[in-house]
Formats: structure tokens, sequence, C-alpha cells
């Protein structure tokens, strides 16, 4: 059983701030190519530069992930300047508030498009390029992995989060319905079902509004909130020979949140 990371290349979207970038740094840190995506490509090159001074084994790409051309730019880049993908960390998401009576403020298209489709796109264009190097180069074992970043919003039932959690839900079943598409290709598809997590948007909920830890830490059996690292450490070993008999599983990294969660306080 391996948790090794070495030589592998693995895109990284969401990777500006917050859990993604954590996941980048960890994934660096432990021998991969590591490509960091975003929009803010101001935000990238820093932290790509923080992470890896010198270049060798990071890049990051800049763009919007719900345009087709900027998927395919995305796979060009990574191909160009380390030759194979090997895995995939959907880690990009949005988190906005849902006033269920107003279409004009309900964010449902919106976040459906960020937290869902536009990882569908990407794990779809992946995909077919982990298997076209595996026909040019057959190898034993499993040929590539895809990890999603949900949350036990999913799971919730919470008025202000309507769209956010109908979105993460639709993300799980996306997540068991490719897993069983492509087991035939060994490409495996998990997810990671966050909760009680020091997120970038949870960070701002607490910087905005002190309550938020305290109802956060009284949800939260292990009365603490996660460090993003914990997430990361979770996305390595979906991402090797360590779990290499896991597919569609969504596992949850939440402190026990989600045994005991009350209705009125939202997950994150």
């Amino acid at each position: 059983m391996s948790f090794s990371l070495e030589g592998k290349t693995a895109i990284i979207t969401g990777a500006a701030n917050g859990v993604g970038l954590e996941v980048a740094r960890h994934f660096s840190d432990h021998g991969a190519n590591v490509i960091l995506v975003d929009m803010d490509e101001a935000k990238l090159q820093v932290e790509a530069d923080a992470i890896d001074g010198d270049g060798q084994n990071v890049r990051y790409f800049a763009g919007d992930l719900r345009k087709k051309l900027t998927v395919a730019n995305l796979l060009s880049a990574t191909i160009d300047a380390f030759d194979s993908i090997d895995i995939l960390i959907n880690a990009s998401r949005q988190v906005l508030p849902s006033n269920p009576l107003d279409q004009r403020e309900d964010h449902f298209e919106e976040l459906f498009q960020q937290n869902v489709l536009a990882n569908l796109r990407v794990t779809q264009a992946v995909a077919k390029r982990m298997i076209a190097q595996e026909k040019k180069n057959p190898s034993e074992g499993g040929i590539g992995a895809v990890v999603n970043l949900s949350s036990i919003a999913s799971d919730r039932t919470h008025a202000e989060l309507l769209a956010y959690s109908v979105a993460c839900a639709a993300l799980n079943q996306m997540t068991r319905s490719l897993a069983v598409a492509f087991a035939d290709q060994r490409i495996r598809v998990n997810a990671i079902a966050i909760g009680s997590v020091m997120s970038a948007s949870l960070q701002s909920r607490l910087k905005n509004d002190p309550d938020v830890r305290a109802a956060t830490l009284a949800a939260t059996p292990l009365n603490r909130i996660a460090e993003a690292q914990e997430v990361a450490e979770t996305a390595q070993f979906l991402s090797t020979e360590a779990s290499g008999f896991m597919t569609g599983q969504i596992i949850t990294v939440d402190g026990g949140r989600s045994l005991i969660d009350p209705l009125e306080a939202a997950a994150h």
C-alpha cells in the first residue's frame, strides 16, 4: 500500500486559496507535479512562486473553467509542462446564500454552473486524456484518480443554503455515476465532504460574524475546526494506490458534525 505522489502530475482547481491551495502545497511537498488552477491570476502567481520558486514542479493556469476553450487550454498547458495527467482534484467551489423565494437571489444557476457543471466538464476532458495516455503506454493498476470537493451541506436542510446544498448533492451523485462509468477504464472517482474545515468561505464567515465560531464548535463533536491540511491528506489518500480499491465513495471529513448537526446550524 503506497501513499506516494512522487512523479505524478495533478491538476488542482480552486487553488488560489483555502483548501485547494493547501492541497496544492501538500501534493508538491510529497513529490507531485502540480498545476494550480483558478481565475485569480495574480494570486496564483504569488502562491505558485511560494510553493516552488524555481518553477520546476509547479505551474499555474488562470481561467474560467465554465468555458470549453479554457478547459482545452488547461489540458494543453498541463501536457506541455509535464507530459501527462494522473490526478484531478476538483476543489473549485463557490458558496453563496440563497433566498428561496426570489429567483434573482437564489443563486441556483450560478452555483450549479460553477460547482457541478464546470467540475463535470473538466473531469470528462481529463478522463479522455488519461485514457489516451494509457493506450500509448499500457500499464497495470489504475491509470488515474479524480477527487471532488463536496460538503456535508448535501445532506442538510437549511433554507439559506438551498443552491449550495443542491449543488453538493448533485456533485456527490455525479461522483458515484462517473465512478461506475469510468471503472472499466481504471479511473477512480471519489469525493470529500467537508464540514467544520477552515475553508476560504468559513474564514470569511468567522471574520464577519464572531458567533459563527462558537456555533460551529458546539455542532462539532471533536470541538474544533479542522485545518485545510487534514483535507489535503485525505485527498492524497484518495489519489494514491493506498485507496486503489475505492471508487464512488463520499468520504466525510467533519469532526463528527454530520452525526449531530442541528438543522438551524449551517454547514460549511
